[in-house]
């Protein structure tokens, strides 16, 4: 049996890499009846190999990690996998054009820890608003994650982004415009990805990159390379799963006086209490609260007491 890696995927065809080298292949038996997410990219795949040096893919081998959003510009709740088996996610955003958004950041580290990823972010272009990128610093730091402040312009902490993805299979995630394709070409200048401008008329990034594509680094490692996504959504997530995902929560969860709380307007939350007393950035809660409903989940109405 072959295998190989799916790096690309472009119409009906999947570029996979094998042992034997870079391969074209196209989807085989009941792969075919499947939905579009069938196959994606970083799927370890079983091919069969034909005469005319094509292959078809057979089988999926079972992912040990996926990160998914929701399908573009549809209502319906279903996740569309971006990435599998990566080690972990690095979400990048911009000091300025476009300016950072909490709400997509937090939604992708979510989806991080739901799939337990190390997570880490980077803000690009501090050269256009340094405060603006600092001010990520402290409210990030209270749940564990790092933080670096770079610029292609006017390089800085390239070295660091360097040491991160060194030998690492890495989601690359972000809005389009933030310079995820720049900072990749910074690293690798042979890569050549596409690097778009940012739209005068709605200050947002153009889709440089229209389709995740895993790319390997002369470091060592690979970089799945995401298109801008602007619809987030946190997905495969269970009730009691979404507290666990803001880190910084974790040490308040069990001192809450219900034992269900949902630390939404619960009397005795200890996790509101804690954001109250400045043990972390209250806007995190804020997050929490858009990501619940995004989830569905029943409003908590007569608990028990914890202990009860």
């Amino acid at each position: 049996m072959t295998t190989g890696v799916v790096i690309a995927r472009e119409g009906s065809t999947y570029r996979v890499h094998s042992d034997g080298g870079e391969l074209t292949a196209v989807l085989r038996g009941k792969l075919k009846q499947k939905d579009d997410d069938r196959v994606t990219v970083g799927d370890v795949v079983e091919l069969d190999l034909e005469a005319d040096g094509g292959a078809a893919i057979t089988a999926i081998q079972p992912r040990h990690s996926v990160l998914a959003r929701r399908a573009a510009g549809t209502g319906r709740r279903r996740g569309q996998p971006i990435a599998a088996n990566v080690d972990q996610v690095v979400v990048v955003a911009a000091a300025q054009d476009p300016e950072p958004n909490a709400r997509q950041l937090d939604r992708f580290l979510v989806i991080a820890e739901a799939n337990q990823l190390p997570a880490a972010l980077i803000v690009n272009k501090i050269e256009l608003d340094r405060a603006a990128g600092e001010v990520l610093v402290p409210r990030y730091a209270p749940a564990g994650y790092q933080v670096i402040l770079t610029s292609v312009k006017n390089p800085e902490n390239i070295v660091a982004v360097r040491d991160l993805l060194r030998g690492r299979v890495t989601v690359l995630a972000g809005a389009s415009g933030v310079g995820k394709s720049s900072l990749l070409n910074l690293l690798e200048p042979g890569l050549k990805l596409r690097v778009g401008a940012i739209s005068e008329k709605w200050r947002t990034g153009k889709h440089t990159t229209t389709a995740a594509e895993m790319v390997p680094l002369a470091l060592g490692g690979y970089v799945v390379d995401t298109p801008g996504m602007r619809e987030v959504g946190a997905w495969g997530i269970g009730i009691d799963e979404l507290g666990p995902c803001f880190p910084e929560f974790r040490p308040f969860l069990d001192r809450c006086r219900f034992d269900n709380c949902r630390h939404l307007l619960e009397p005795g939350c200890a996790v509101r209490q804690a954001a109250a007393d400045g043990k972390f950035d209250s806007d995190r809660l804020v997050s929490y609260e858009r990501i619940y409903e995004e989830i569905n989940v029943p409003s908590w109405s007569s608990g028990r007491r914890r202990g009860s």
